[in-house]
């Protein structure tokens, strides 16, 4: 049966009436019309609302699904030397990019230019102990930098400081050693972070790839159990979402994931679900999510894998789950009570949420609201610069350009239009 007429089905059988259904997803009757006459392809958006609205459970949402194009991920490309050298390249107006090049390509290009994440060399300026007591402070003071600028401004600090952790490490033993190869595989999994809200998935992968095989030479197997949950989060933006979920469970049945990690690999598993329309398998994925990342053991902070911001970030991620599923209101009430806990200072996490908030308040039908929002938002988006935040204004746009008609929408697109336009 077509999601057109199952979507009519549906809504009949509940005794909803077309105008009914209209208000309640802010569509117009006549749009609505068309989607169940099958003259009109719907959105996305549209049927994850009247999924929601009808109570369908995901149903809808998984018809859809099935049809829609599936987009990829980039690939990682052999090197000449394995992939095991990456370039970072500045110009002189400040702006980073990056490609993996193989050891006597990086020699023959020079170092004024770049910077490496292999290759030899030696740095015996700190003592082993003391450099893992300063490059653990220093780790934190990025992190929060990270937090409060663009990518690139802490993406050449990263690779510079991940570089002399490995040097180090190769003329220090024991302890000392395995210890700065798990400090050092924390900076390549920050740096991946990084790499990705500046847009850049292939080197956000293979910083991925480094991060695993710098802790496993220190004895912690446990980052390549968390590296299939980043992979996860790539695939998730990526619109990948059966993929998601196999990377998020590969990583929940791996054997050297602790609580936090299996916590994590829950989560995204519950992300992938929502997407694909599975309410039951996502919310009993929440759950799982919650209970392991409130009994896992995050002593230390510093070298806590994930996010630093909040110890268990699974109540915000069920209000985007939520949304995702269609039940906007559901996901704004929520949004609204975990955000006032979040720590101002953390200003990219706070945006990265504000941005889905602001969209789930314009979906469920509250757009001056939502338009009071945007002109805080895109300031914080500015300073803080992120792919993936751009990713939730892309779709805020497209919800506000329904209603131009609106005087307040009328007010802030144009800006929300310029800002998508600037170069992330």
């Amino acid at each position: 049966m077509p999601l057109g007429a199952r979507l009519r089905e549906l809504r009949m059988a509940q005794g909803v009436s077309l105008s009914e259904l209209a208000r309640r997803t802010h569509y117009s009757k006549g749009y609505l019309s068309k989607v169940e006459n099958g003259v009109q392809a719907p959105s996305s958006t549209l049927v994850r609302q009247c999924d929601g609205a009808l109570e369908a459970g995901g149903e809808l949402i998984a018809r859809c699904r099935r049809d829609e194009p599936r987009t990829t991920v980039p690939g990682r490309g052999p090197d000449d030397d394995n992939g095991r050298n990456w370039m970072l390249h500045m110009d002189d107006q400040g702006s980073l990019w990056f490609r993996p090049m193989g050891r006597r390509q990086a020699l023959a290009t020079g170092a004024a230019s770049i910077l490496v994440l292999g290759g030899s060399g030696s740095v015996r300026s700190l003592p082993g102990e003391e450099a893992v007591a300063a490059f653990t402070t220093m780790f934190g003071h990025v992190r929060s930098l990270g937090q409060q600028s663009m990518p690139d401004v802490v993406l050449p600090t990263l690779v510079a400081q991940t570089q002399t952790l490995r040097a180090l490490a190769a003329d220090a033993s024991g302890r000392v050693r395995r210890d700065l190869l798990v400090l050092a595989s924390r900076y390549a999994e920050y740096t991946g972070w990084m790499a990705q809200e500046a847009g850049r998935t292939e080197a956000a992968l293979w910083w991925t790839d480094a991060a695993v095989e710098l802790a496993e030479a220190g004895g912690d197997d446990e980052v390549a159990a968390y590296s299939l949950v980043r992979q996860a989060l790539v695939t998730m933006y990526a619109d990948r979402a059966d993929d998601t979920v196999a990377l998020a469970r590969r990583a929940y049945g791996h054997p050297a994931a602790g609580a936090r990690v299996r916590g994590l690999a829950a989560q995204r598993e519950a992300q992938g679900h929502a997407i694909n329309g599975r309410a039951s398998e996502c919310l009993h994925a929440l759950d799982r999510a919650e209970a392991l990342l409130d009994r896992a053991d995050d002593s230390d902070p510093s070298t806590r894998l994930g996010s630093t911001t909040l110890a268990n970030p699974v109540r915000l991620t069920r209000a985007w789950c939520l949304h995702d599923l269609g039940r906007t209101a559901e996901a704004v009430d929520l949004f609204d009570r975990e955000l006032s806990a979040t720590p101002p200072g953390a200003r990219r996490f706070r945006a990265r949420w504000q941005a889905r908030r602001t969209l789930s308040v314009a979906l469920s039908g509250e757009l001056e609201q939502a338009c009071s929002m945007i002109p805080g938002l895109l300031e914080e988006c500015a300073r803080v610069g992120s792919a993936t935040i751009r990713t939730d204004l892309s779709a805020l746009s497209r919800t506000l350009i329904r209603h131009l008609a609106d005087p307040a929408v009328r007010g802030v697109y144009p800006a929300l239009s310029a800002a998508l336009q600037t170069p992330a």
